[in-house]
């Protein structure tokens, strides 16, 4: 079993700083180390639902904790991003969302934990002219049409990973903010524009009344004219 120095974990998993040596780390996965809580860690420090961390261990391996609509028997599953914690057997869903200090999880309907927002990342051609999706949470899905770019987003149902709507970057197009000192807040796309070298695309938003220019990376389209699903507290 991976471990992490206590002192190394980011201060959103609200791990006791004085209280123990070592947390489990996240396994290798779809979101990077830092940019995620392992699911042990989610049930005793985030939601308080066991007191130790092999009661949440116990809970995890018996298949009653959900994430993205699949049952995810592994304590160090990583779930970041965008990704819908689900406890059937207490009625209560998250999702987690990104705010100035790092992850944090929300309570959600239980209707909005067959959703989620994906934002594609890149895309490619494979096998008889059919497009892949890849999305910021490591999913990939294959597409018949391309209409899809990155810095897109789709809203999918889970776990099949249906496409119920798409919303393009543009502007005009409420984005959620989610990276630096201002992640976590919702804003409107002003201007996209289109670096013509190896720096990256900015986005030009509306803040409290002023104009501030983000990275293309932190700006994920969340709606049209507003989020498609709860995406704030």
């Amino acid at each position: 079993m991976a471990k992490l120095k206590r002192l190394l974990a980011p201060k959103f998993w609200k791990v006791p700083r004085k209280v123990m040596t070592w947390v489990v780390a996240p396994r290798a996965g779809p979101h990077k180390k830092f940019e995620c809580i392992p699911l042990a860690i989610i049930l005793r420090n985030i939601l308080g639902l066991t007191e130790t961390g092999r009661e949440a261990k116990t809970v995890i391996k018996k298949g009653d904790i959900f994430v993205d609509g699949k049952a995810r028997k592994e304590h160090a599953y990583p779930v970041g991003l965008m990704d819908v914690v689900s406890i059937p057997k207490l009625n209560k869903f998250y999702r987690m969302i990104p705010s100035p200090k790092g992850l944090k999880l929300i309570e959600i309907q239980e209707k909005e934990a067959k959703l989620k927002l994906l934002k594609i990342m890149n895309k490619s051609l494979v096998k008889k002219g059919k497009i892949q999706l890849n999305f910021h949470d490591g999913k990939n899905l294959i597409v018949g049409k391309d209409v899809y770019k990155t810095g897109d987003s789709v809203l999918v149902e889970l776990p099949s990973l249906k496409i119920i709507d798409h919303v393009k970057l543009e502007k005009g197009v409420m984005g959620l903010i989610i990276g630096g000192v201002n992640a976590g807040l919702l804003t409107t796309a002003k201007e996209i524009i289109v670096s013509r070298s190896t720096e990256p695309n900015r986005v030009v938003c509306e803040l409290e009344n002023k104009k501030l220019e983000i990275s293309h990376e932190h700006f994920f389209v969340v709606g049209k004219k507003s989020p498609l699903i709860a995406v704030g507290e």
